[in-house]
């Protein structure tokens, strides 16, 4: 298995229901998308407290009735979208499986925090709008992204136990621990990287950077 990035899933449709419960035929869902990406295309622009239906509407050359036949709300479209943005996250998988020794587990480790930033800069309005929604509480939010994070956490987890458990770390490191901080630190530098431009910091160089963080703590060594 190499150790390139992964190809890019195919987009799901995670609720192919309208409002009423009706399921959604190929001409509704191609309608529901083109008012998805109407809304991840304003949500580049300003908050979303400051989108409103009848701009989401107009974006996406339909009514506002249309909206609310498929959307309950502004927010309501914005979880969807994260959705599907976390439908994508199992491409990372095949990156995380195979070896971490040596200089393939460094490759390893480049193509997956590539890929972890290359996912932030497709969705990067609605994931930062989905975590400051699961920040403040609502739990519809902190279920897409758990259900975005939990399978990379686990399968890091599983690779960091097995690097624990043959001596290459330290056993007082809990797997699942190592696992979270890796991602958070993925997901804080992903989200903001461009703050560290004035530090002059190149993507080329945060990729590194955090790719050999990553692999020191898997493989339990730096790579020359």
């Amino acid at each position: 298995m190499s150790a390139r990035g992964p190809k890019r899933a195919k987009r799901a449709s995670p609720s192919a229901v309208a409002q009423t419960g009706r399921k959604l035929g190929p001409r509704a869902l191609a309608t529901r998308q083109r008012l998805l990406d109407a809304t991840a295309r304003l949500l580049k622009e300003r908050s979303v407290l400051d989108i409103s239906v009848v701009e989401i509407a107009r974006q996406a050359e339909t009514s506002p009735a249309t909206f609310y036949h498929y959307f309950k709300d502004v927010d309501s479209a914005v979880l969807l979208l994260a959705e599907q943005a976390a439908a994508e996250m199992p491409a990372l998988l095949d990156i995380i499986d195979g070896s971490w020794r040596g200089r393939q587990g460094l490759e390893r480790s480049r193509a997956l925090v590539s890929a972890f930033i290359e996912h932030w800069d497709e969705h990067h309005a609605v994931l930062l709008m989905r975590n400051l929604a699961a920040d403040n509480g609502d739990p519809r939010f902190q279920k897409v992204r758990r259900m975005a994070l939990k399978p990379v956490l686990d399968r890091l987890a599983e690779v960091i136990a097995q690097a624990r458990d043959a001596g290459r770390i330290s056993p007082s490191i809990h797997p699942h621990v190592a696992a979270a901080a890796l991602a958070a630190m993925l997901e804080r530098l992903s989200a903001h990287y461009r703050e560290l431009q004035t530090f002059r910091v190149t993507r080329e160089e945060l990729i590194e950077s955090c790719a050999r963080m990553v692999y020191q703590t898997i493989a339990g060594r730096s790579a020359s």
